[in-house]
This record gives C-alpha cells, sequence and structure tokens, in this order.
C-alpha cells in the first residue's frame, strides 16, 4: 500500500539516503533500524512531506505522490508519532487532536467545543485513554502524552479514503515496561485499520514487533531481515559494520576513585514536594548512579544539584563551600554540568548551530570588549568534533539538524570543553544506536579518568551496573541501599530489584 522507489537525499557535503527502496503492505509493521547518522530520520520525515527528497518516487497504493507538506500526507493517510513528541503543551488534548483540522467543528465563525469534546472521546477510545478532552496537554504524563499522538493520528481516518500508514518514531524512548507493553497491545490490534513503519534502537523490541525489518547504514539499505530469523547479534553487525565489543560498559577501563577527594555533598536534602532526607557524597573520578523505578525521585536529586530546585531542608556542598544561591547559571559557575534527559528541549539550542552550542555555557571564555571571538569558538568546535567524532559536514551546521547521537555528543562537549568537574547524566543514551552508545561509555571512562565526578541516571539497569563505581538505590525519594560495584563483583539486577519495588 506504500512504496520507495530509489529515494535519494543530499545536503551540503552530505549524501543522505542513497538509492533507497522500501514497501509497506496491507497491515504489515516494518521495522527501521541503523545507527544515528545512518538516514532514518530523513527517511521518516521524507515519508511524512517534512523533508522533499531529491530523487526517486514515494507511491500510495500503486499511484506515484508528491508530499510537499505534512499536510499532504496527511490527507492521503500518513501520519506520525514523534519521538520528542509535537503536541502544544499550553493547548488542550482535544484541540492538540484536531489541530488545523477544526473546519467541521466550526459554526458561525465559533468552535463548538461540546462537539469537539465528543469526536475527540471517540478518538481517544481508540487508544484506551480515558481522560477529559478538555485537559491541559502539559498535565498529562509522557506515556498519556504518547497515546494521545497515537490519537491524532488515528483522527485521519475520518478524513481519509483507505488505510493509513502510521510513523512510530522511537515511541518506547521513556517509557516504563507496562506503558510499552500497552503501546504494542494497541499497534497489534490497530493493524487493521493502519501499517507501521517502527524506528527503535531496542532490537529485542523490533524483533518483538515487526513483521519485517530494514537495516539502514550510512543512507543506504544493506539488508531486509523477517523478524521471525532475526537475531540481535546480526542486525547490530550489519548496522554498525564490524562486531560489537563485548566489553560493552568498559569495565576494563574503570579504576579506583579518589576517596579523599569529595566534589559534591548532599547532607540531609529535602526535595521540593517530597517527604525525604537524601544525604551523598561524589568524589573525583567517582561514576555514582542513582537507580530506581520511575517516579521514584531519582530525576528531581539532579536538577536540585544543577540548582533548578532549590532544597527545602539540608545543605549542598560543592568542594566543601556550601551552596547559597540555587540557579542553573550559579551551578555552572561552580563547575557543574547537565544532560538532561529531554535532549531536544533542554540539552540544545535548535536553530543555532554547533559551535554556538558548545560554547553556550562559557560565552565569556570568547569575547572580548563586548564582542565575540567567533574564531576561538569555531577553533574549539572543530577540536571536539575531532575528538569525539561527531558526524557533520562543518561547525556550521544547525544543531536541530543532528542525529539524536551527535546532538548529545556536543551536549556533552559543551560541558567537557567548559572544565565542568561535576557532569549530571539524566538517561544520556536514550534513543542512541548501538554505536552512539558505546561511544558514550567511552566518554564516561575519559571523563572518570579524568577527575570528573559523574553522577548517572541510566537508560537499564544494566548500564548503572556496567558504569558505575557506587548505586544508590531510590525509592520514594530516599537512599534505600548502597552497592559497590568493583569489576568482578557487581551486583545483579535482583539485588537492586529487590530494594526498588
Amino acid at each position: 500500500m506504500f512504496e520507495l522507489q530509489n529515494v535519494e537525499k543530499r545536503y551540503p557535503g552530505v549524501h543522505v539516503l542513497k538509492g533507497v527502496d522500501l514497501k509497506i503492505g496491507d497491515g504489515e509493521i516494518i521495522g527501521l533500524v541503523g545507527e544515528n547518522g545512518a538516514g532514518k530520520s530523513t527517511l521518516m520525515k521524507i515519508i511524512y512531506g517534512a523533508v522533499q527528497h531529491d530523487a526517486g518516487n514515494v507511491l500510495v497504493d500503486g499511484v506515484p505522490v508528491h508530499f510537499r507538506t505534512p499536510r499532504d500526507a496527511m490527507q492521503m493517510g500518513v501520519g506520525m508519532v514523534y519521538q520528542e513528541q509535537s503536541l502544544i503543551s499550553n493547548l488542550t488534548v482535544m484541540e492538540n487532536i484536531f489541530l488545523g483540522f477544526e473546519k467541521p467543528f466550526i459554526r458561525f465563525g465559533a468552535i463548538n467545543w461540546k462537539r469537539m469534546s465528543e469526536a475527540a472521546r471517540k478518538q481517544l477510545r481508540k487508544v484506551k485513554l480515558d481522560i477529559n478532552p478538555a485537559t491541559i496537554t502539559s498535565r498529562l504524563t509522557f506515556s498519556q502524552r504518547q497515546l494521545v499522538e497515537l490519537a491524532k493520528v488515528l483522527a485521519l481516518e475520518e478524513r481519509v479514503d483507505g488505510k493509513l500508514v502510521i510513523l512510530l518514531d522511537e515511541p518506547t524512548s521513556v517509557l516504563s515496561k507496562d506503558e510499552i507493553e500497552l503501546l504494542f497491545s494497541l499497534v497489534r490490534e490497530l493493524r487493521r485499520r493502519a501499517s507501521f513503519i517502527f524506528v527503535s534502537h531496542r532490537l529485542d523490541e523490533i524483533i518483538d514487533l515487526s513483521d519485517r525489518i530494514y537495516v539502514l547504514k550510512d543512507g543506504a539499505v544493506v539488508d531486509v531481515i523477517s523478524a521471525d530469523e532475526a537475531q540481535i547479534e546480526t542486525i547490530q553487525k550489519k548496522m554498525v559494520g564490524r562486531e560489537i565489543n563485548r566489553e560493552y560498559y568498559r569495565e576494563n577501563r574503570q579504576i579506583p576513585y579518589n576517596k579523599d577527594d569529595v566534589l559534591l555533598e548532599l547532607d540531609h536534602v529535602t526535595v521540593a514536594g517530597r517527604e525525604n532526607d537524601v544525604s551523598l557524597k561524589l568524589h573525583a573520578g567517582e561514576v555514582l548512579a542513582l537507580v530506581g523505578v520511575e517516579g521514584s525521585g531519582r530525576e528531581p536529586i539532579l536538577r536540585t544539584i544543577f540548582g533548578m530546585r532549590k532544597p527545602e531542608k539540608g545543605t549542598v556542598s560543592i568542594r566543601g563551600m556550601t551552596v547559597r544561591s540555587f540557579s542553573a547559571s550559579q551551578s555552572v559557575s561552580h563547575g557543574v554540568g547537565y544532560i538532561p534527559r529531554e535532549r531536544k528541549i533542554e540539552g540544545i539550542a535548535s536553530g543555532m548551530n554547533v559551535f554556538e552550542n558548545m560554547t553556550l555555557s562559557q560565552m565569556k571564555n570568547y569575547s572580548k570588549g563586548g564582542m565575540l571571538d567567533i574564531a576561538a569558538e569555531r577553533e574549539l568546535a572543530r577540536d571536539w568534533i575531532r575528538r569525539l567524532s561527531i558526524k557533520v559536514a562543518s561547525e556550521n551546521v544547525d544543531c536541530g539538524n543532528l542525529s539524536g547521537g551527535n546532538q548529545q555528543k556536543v551536549v556533552l562537549a559543551k560541558w567537557r570543553s567548559g572544565g565542568s568537574e561535576i557532569i549530571l547524566l539524566d538517561h544520556p543514551t536514550r534513543g542512541l544506536d548501538i554505536g552512539a552508545k558505546e561511544d558514550v561509555y567511552e566518554m564516561v571512562r575519559d571523563m572518570s579518568v579524568d577527575g570528573v565526578g559523574i553522577i548517572l541516571v541510566a537508560d537499564t539497569l544494566e548500564e548503572a551496573i556496567g558504569l558505575s563505581h557506587t548505586i544508590a538505590v531510590i525509592k520514594d525519594g530516599e537512599i534505600r541501599k548502597w552497592f559497590n560495584c568493583q569489576p568482578g563483583a557487581k551486583p545483579s539486577l535482583y539485588d537492586l530489584i529487590q530494594h526498588m519495588v
């Protein structure tokens, strides 16, 4: 029902897509995998009409089409559920579902909110989400917003002939196991209404949900694999063009930290909005992982350390000096860097180029007489592009157009180049492919060797165990158990889980 034939796309200095062929059958779920920078995002944007291809054909039911805008694609039954979510947070759920398609609800120049609410409830029932359509979207959880995104796409059914093609871009990246199972059961039920293209870096999920899997590398399809014949190791090798290093978390590079050099201390800190009492110390070269279930209080601890929240009780000390003023700018001046979970919203400044993003937290170092030393900024950026192997045509490229892995490297370079001694990592590998994750793990080891103290909220328990010197198990906002994680004597998953739940 949908086909790409020999699709090409070039940007200045970069050949992004090289003769891509892809077919989707009626009710089929296609998995799409590849390293960050392999061309997945560009391919999805071409299918959705957000980017124009340079050559090749797009066919719907065998008929060539040309989507000049996402609206063109939607009118042909193609919808997209974005990884970073596209809902407008200060609008209601129903306004988001019918954004741009309000005409059926307008009479005499006014919107009939009751009719829109009833229509929105119909769409929400398709995804089994029982909420008030008049709810402001910002009040929803991430998983609820994800389902609203899906309901918004399914609303196309009433506006188009035939079935839908729904693009799922990393829909599970920050969902819990139960939420993922709910989403997958919905997708399987919806096969009678739609076909799906599912993009994920979690290969076990790709194999579980998909019928066929397309593997992209350097802008070309290198293989198409039936899911019932697919193996994770085989897909990984095709994605990166080599065997994955079995020393995945670089445990062989884990060296003892300096127990006499305390960089950060929390002394009986109560995080805003919680009845808790958190005490911890972070040492030079130490990787301290905070583990716990979603909502356990890990993220608020990070945001308190970075000055985005003020503790109600207790003290925070950096290098033995008590922090009196809490703000992000104060934390940066004290040598603290923060890599947030929401990379595109809080980590980078889209619309600004790579060198501007890298120097954003240290502008005073590049200002002379009120004028920016742009040449020095560019030189720094080129150095870090080389050191971190950032895939980019030049330091002038808009950071918002980079792949997720390369954006994460830019954020890391921002703090590392600024000399931050304390780095807070909140899900640093979320949405990254296997190769990009290895790069991040290598950078974590480099920072540790250089004496940087790291507090990590990991994407998985395995990641926390593999990377850390020390683990603190968080439950209901409090540290319930400490573990030492020396190589060869690391705790098991069960050791952690029994204290988490």
